[in-house]
């Protein structure tokens, strides 16, 4: 699954896995992932911080705290790069972190990185 509020972002991310042969859910915002949850189980989340309403890190922390979503591998995808801001992600609950702009190679190695968790 995909959570990204920009659709060029949200379109690169899912193409990309796409062309790798993953089955994508692509969401624009937080509720639309929270409904998506309902019919799908993503093995991964990429999970874009800046999300418009519930963000992303709100997102992430309620999705933890339900016992039925607690076990998806939730990723951060997001532009913030500083080392404090990967360390408050990932305290946040995030297991991981993935920075924008992707670049197509380092962004396929992550994710089946992040797949293997």
């Amino acid at each position: 699954m995909v959570v990204d509020d920009n659709p060029a972002n949200l379109k690169l991310a899912s193409d990309i896995l796409d062309l790798e042969g993953f089955d994508v859910c692509r969401c624009q915002d937080a509720e639309s992932a929270i409904i998506a949850l309902g019919e799908f189980y993503p093995r991964l989340i990429l999970m874009d911080v800046a999300l418009p309403g519930m963000d992303g890190i709100q997102l992430t922390r309620k999705l933890k705290a339900d016992p039925k979503t607690s076990k998806i591998t939730i990723v951060a995808l997001t532009a913030f790069a500083m080392k404090d801001d990967k360390d408050r992600l990932l305290s946040e609950g995030f297991d991981g972190y993935i920075t924008k702009p992707i670049e197509m190679k380092s962004f396929l190695k992550q994710v089946q990185f992040y797949l293997k968790l």
